[in-house]
């Protein structure tokens, strides 16, 4: 299979923020094809370690081969909602030296037809990211409930438009089994009466199709939790999203950490016992101008920057 090592979004600036001690261990919740876990390995000394997740069978599959030999770094198959459970394992739980999360599906999966992620290209209709286990999307648009196909586009894509689309997914599915992407995006383009300059009408009907497929905000929730108890005081938590759902999850999350907790207006208490656990790094970080052009999905990247202080 392919080595070849595929574009990691704001790299630099991502292993920067992330590495403050170069004998930590760090956690890569979503190796794709190991742009950052590379990097971050690069710059850890013999004493540190770094450990990857994915729930991608191919992203395992081709580890790059520096990374493969190198007795620092060790491969994970699933989610990184997962990850408390593996550092317990290790004994390293709140002995992390930082986690980073780089969301959203990957250059790889959306250019291979037979994966279905993408409308550009015509293949099965599948968009799992773990394809061992779950349905897929040609499974669940032949089952659900025109009202659970409308939600989905509604939470998960912020389509104005989703009852309509969902009302013609389930008219058209009694003809004929929704299989391919290139048949739903024309269902879901019909159906969508005001085509945006500059974007296709399944975009964001694509869009949360994946996202529930893959429980991706649901397991971004948990790992953000998971994250607190995971890392070291001094630990950073560093993440890149791309599209508006995930950022504001991001953001809330920061921001109530680094607030603490919320009690009433008025009680005598000090500081120390707001339970603050956070402190926010740096605003938000997008891509350069000349990485934008380099690499076109780096456009909606966000990246965040969390530190441990409790």
């Amino acid at each position: 299979m392919s080595q070849e090592i595929h574009a990691s979004v704001l790299l630099s600036e991502a292993v920067d923020a992330l590495l403050t001690d170069i004998d930590g261990f760090y956690v890569d919740g979503t190796l794709g094809r190991g742009g950052h876990s590379l990097e971050v390995i690069k710059k850890l000394s013999a004493k540190g370690g770094l450990m990857a997740i994915d729930k991608d069978l191919q992203a395992l599959a081709e580890v790059p081969e520096q990374l493969q030999g190198d007795s620092r770094f060790e491969a994970r198959h699933g989610s990184f909602a997962d990850m408390n459970a593996w550092l317990s394992e290790q004994g390293m739980l709140g002995k992390v030296s930082g986690v980073l999360l780089d969301l959203g599906v990957s250059s790889p999966q959306l250019d291979q037809a037979d994966r279905g992620f993408s409308f550009m290209h015509d293949g099965p209709l599948d968009m799992r990211m773990n394809t061992s286990k779950g349905v897929t999307a040609a499974q669940w648009l032949a089952e659900a409930e025109e009202a659970d196909i409308a939600w989905v586009f509604k939470e998960y894509g912020e389509e104005r438009f989703a009852k309509r689309m969902a009302r013609a997914i389930v008219h058209e599915r009694e003809g004929q089994a929704i299989v391919t992407t290139k048949r739903l995006a024309n269902i879901v383009a019909e159906a969508n009466p005001a085509w945006e300059k500059g974007k296709h009408p399944a975009t964001r009907a694509f869009q949360a199709i994946r996202i529930y497929i893959n429980n991706e905000l649901i397991d971004l929730e948990k790992v953000l939790e998971q994250a607190i108890e995971a890392l070291c005081v001094g630990g950073r938590l560093v993440v890149i999203s791309f599209h508006s759902l995930e950022d504001r999850l991001v953001k809330r999350f920061i921001r109530k950490h680094v607030q603490g907790d919320a009690l009433p207006i008025g009680l005598p208490v000090v500081d120390h016992q707001l339970n603050r656990r956070l402190r926010s790094i740096g605003k938000a970080v997008k891509a350069s101008s000349g990485e934008v052009n380099n690499n076109p999905r780096a456009r909606s990247a966000v990246m965040r920057v969390a530190e441990k202080i409790a």
